[in-house]
């Protein structure tokens, strides 16, 4: 028997029951967990509202975790739970998942720091380099730089031979903390901005022409900073946070030809996955890349889950198992 966060019903938090382990079938293998972040997306899984339908109830969330492999390897692991039916996710002492979802990571990384990281991370990291090509040299925008993609990017922006980042985020505690990150400077984002005041304010702080912009939020925050992009300039949006529709205006993008491009890890094979995942590990155990989170006991899954659905968290909430 294992000990499992099971979740009964749609909209609710999981809790802790015990099952019998699963036996890994061919192609699988069996991991023992040690920590599991808890996610906005294995929360709007869970809630049955997502693109992927109601999932099959009961069921393990968790779509992606750290931990073991028999010899003692350290992991990272992904899982489709709460997007595909029948399958469990990663919050279970024990899981049996696909090799081809499992990564080895190098000796001595954090497992609660990777955990933290993890596919926010690779999407930032993805986003920048292979969506956006980053280039040496180039000025970026990090909008919702308060986020874990967002401060990740901050980062993996600086680390990738950006000159400088440009840091946007609602709070001053996450300004200031997207300045200690490396963001040459960070400015609010207002609750009355409009993409005018915005784009002012972003062209009276950078430092010449901006190249590229991440965007994890859409809305004002992203027609703004289409308005301070160079020419061929581009924007990769990962993300709605800040609203679903953008007023992005036509002679904008005609005028400077700028690039608008969509990003998601779903577009990632499992070996481009694997390659990020590597280099985000390394930076990690280098103590290059860090990301705000909570280490929180397995045990507490119910009132750490309802903190995440109610975005009441500091940074990204690990439950150690």
């Amino acid at each position: 028997m294992i000990r499992a966060a099971q979740l009964s019903a749609c909209g609710t938090a999981p809790t802790i029951v015990e099952r019998p382990a699963r036996v890994p079938a061919d192609g699988q293998v069996a991991v023992t967990v040690e920590a599991v972040p808890i996610t906005p997306l294995d929360v709007l899984c869970a809630s049955g509202t997502s693109y992927f339908g109601t999932p099959s109830i009961p069921y393990v969330p968790g779509v992606q975790g750290v931990g073991r492999v028999a010899d003692g390897t350290a992991v990272w692991f992904g899982t489709s739970a709460g997007m595909k039916p029948g399958v469990d996710g990663s919050m279970a002492t024990t899981v049996a998942v696909p090799a081809v979802d499992v990564v080895a990571l190098p000796p001595g990384v954090p497992l609660t720091l990777i955990a933290a990281l993890g596919l926010s991370a690779v999407a930032a990291h993805a986003a920048l380099t292979h969506a956006g090509g980053l280039a040496v040299g180039e000025q970026v925008i990090v909008l919702g730089a308060g986020g874990v993609v967002g401060q990740a990017a901050v980062q993996l922006a600086l680390l990738g031979g950006a000159r400088r980042v440009v840091a946007v985020a609602r709070s001053a505690a996450a300004r200031a903390r997207a300045e200690e990150l490396g963001a040459a400077v960070a400015i609010p984002l207002l609750p009355d901005d409009d993409v005018t005041s915005m784009a002012d304010r972003l062209r009276h702080v950078c430092d010449g022409p901006v190249d590229l912009v991440l965007d994890p939020v859409f809305g004002v925050p992203a027609a703004a900073a289409l308005r301070v992009l160079r020419p061929t300039g581009r924007l990769v949006n990962l993300g709605s946070a800040a609203g679903a529709t953008a007023p992005i205006e036509s002679a904008v993008l005609r005028s400077g030809s700028l690039r608008m491009i969509g990003y998601t890890n779903n577009g990632l094979s499992t070996e481009q996955r694997a390659a990020a995942l590597g280099v985000v590990a390394e930076h990690a155990a280098a103590g290059r890349l860090t990301v705000d989170h909570e280490i929180v006991p397995f045990d507490s899954v119910a009132d750490a889950w309802a903190r995440q659905d109610a975005g009441t968290t500091a940074g990204r909430i690990v439950l150690t198992l």
